[in-house]
């Protein structure tokens, strides 16, 4: 069938990206869903900055890829393999499919999916092989998913129910923002009802986190950014203290769990200073290969702190998801104040630029 979708026609292109379109809109061949994969119509996909990573080349990949990787719609068609999706389901996508077979699946241990990753890592499906096309050869997928179009074919591993009370902004933020923040306060963070949180870096998953930490009882939320316009949204949302880091330092900000979300050597020292004795700090930004931070090995032995890892949760995600989703059908987790704003997949360069000057939290493509 005959999609629209936003593909990636190259990286490093000048700024601003709206004059450059290293995204175009375009039609592409999609074909019909493999036995364990699923035709879902898209109906919104967050713009995250993973994707804008993409754009600017700080996260090398094959080109054409057809772009956006959180999303949810409707399941049109099923595989013939395809037991546990109907229909007329809705559903959320994640990056990441979890094949539930591999070596690292079946681990006592959380690990990433052996299979997943290599199928990510070559714009590939889970299953193998690419279902898109154009006139001059396939088009590489974009975690399994590639969202920023009308329709998607995934894989039943890479997509989870969301029942139909959520609206599909909020349901398309569950797979990304919200299961990678959320994931670092739970699983990564082990947070307990009365500890102090701070946070480094308000984009989306900051403060996705720290919404998840007030949900689940956080004593108090403390937002770092050096950007006073998302310091200002972190009050809106979540935050009961905002600094900047030079702030943060001088007042001696001290917590229980700090989750820091930039990728960045500077951000992530802030972060490790923000630490109290015995704290514990989760770092998600992904930074640049080779990228390192010099580490006060006596400190971190004598205040007996941890430092560890997260990536997409750390977690099993249908469970982190259903989670998240009653949480928001109790009203304890407004999901919907991350989203800034949305737009039409035309604009998809734009939303880029908006994205990289720090203006919006979550922008929602309408395909």
């Amino acid at each position: 069938m005959k999609i629209t979708a936003a593909v990636l026609e190259r990286q490093g292109a000048s700024e601003p990206f709206a004059d450059s379109q290293p995204v175009r809109v375009q039609q592409l061949e999609l074909d019909q869903p493999g036995p364990t994969e699923l035709l879902v119509r898209i109906t919104a996909a967050g713009v995250c900055h993973s994707d804008l990573s993409r754009v600017q080349g700080a996260r090398e990949c094959a080109v054409p890829m057809a772009l956006g990787h959180e999303g949810a719609g409707i399941v049109e068609a099923v595989g013939s393999s395809v037991t546990a999706f109907s229909v007329g389901d809705q559903v959320t996508c994640i990056f990441m499919p979890r094949c539930g077979e591999c070596e690292n699946c079946q681990s006592a241990q959380w690990r990433l999916c052996s299979r997943g990753l290599q199928a990510n890592a070559t714009g590939e499906m889970l299953a193998g092989g690419r279902r898109l096309h154009r006139s001059s050869g396939p088009v590489d997928h974009h975690g399994g998913a590639s969202v920023f179009a009308t329709h998607a074919v995934v894989d039943q591993a890479s997509v989870f129910k969301v029942p139909h009370e959520v609206p599909s902004e909020v349901a398309a933020l569950l797979g990304c923002a919200v299961l990678t923040g959320g994931g670092a306060v739970l699983n990564s963070g082990r947070l307990s009802e009365g500890e102090t949180v701070a946070i480094v870096g308000m984009g989306g998953v900051g403060l996705a986190a720290g919404l998840v930490a007030k949900a689940v009882g956080a004593e108090k939320v403390v937002a770092v950014d050096q950007l006073a316009s998302k310091l200002e949204k972190a009050r809106e949302i979540c935050a009961d203290e905002t600094y900047t880091p030079a702030q943060a330092l001088e007042v001696g900000v001290r917590a229980d769990l700090v989750v820091e979300c930039v990728g960045h050597p500077a951000a992530f020292q802030t972060a490790y200073s923000l630490l109290d004795t015995a704290g514990r700090l989760v770092t998600i930004g992904l930074p640049k290969p080779g990228v390192t931070a010099p580490l006060d090995l006596l400190d971190l032995v004598t205040q007996a702190r941890s430092i560890t890892g997260s990536y997409m949760g750390s977690g099993l995600p249908g469970q982190d998801i259903d989670r998240y989703v009653q949480l928001y059908l109790d009203g304890r987790l407004p999901i919907d104040r991350l989203i800034s704003s949305e737009l039409p997949l035309s604009e998809i360069n734009a939303a880029m630029d908006r994205l990289k000057e720090g203006h919006v939290i979550r922008q929602i493509v309408r395909p």
